[in-house]
């Protein structure tokens, strides 16, 4: 039964986390890039300030996330910012604006109370 439970870690790891680089690695080139005002500024702290946050809760942290280091932990940016995407940004639109936000901060959130597994760098 472990197993089955560290293997199915292993599969919602890498498939939230491979799928969320997919919004953050542009975001991470578009930085990179010079662009500064990626998502605006949506917590108040200034655009750069906000799109440094951005990728690091959709680009470095679910590379953490997906090898299995420090899972617990950098899953919580992740967590941040989309709580931040549906709840601020998407808050008053219809669910299906906000449902991958949604999604997301559900998987990194069981990701970050179950840990990554046996099948991890941290090997927990």
């Amino acid at each position: 039964m472990k197993k089955n439970i560290d293997l199915g870690l292993l599969v919602l790891r890498v498939g939230a986390s491979a799928l969320m680089l997919t919004h953050g690695f542009p975001k991470l080139m578009s930085l990179i890039g010079g662009n500064t005002a990626i998502v605006g500024d949506p917590i108040g702290v200034g655009e750069l300030i906000s799109s440094i946050l951005v990728v690091i809760g959709e680009a470095i942290c679910p590379v953490l996330v997906l090898i299995g280091l420090k899972t617990r932990i950098a899953a919580i940016p992740t967590i941040i910012t989309m709580g931040v995407a549906a709840f601020l940004i998407h808050g008053a639109d219809p669910i299906g604006k906000k449902e991958l936000a949604l999604f997301y901060l559900a998987a990194f959130t069981a990701i970050a109370l179950m840990g990554a597994g046996k099948f991890s760098v941290d090997k927990k």
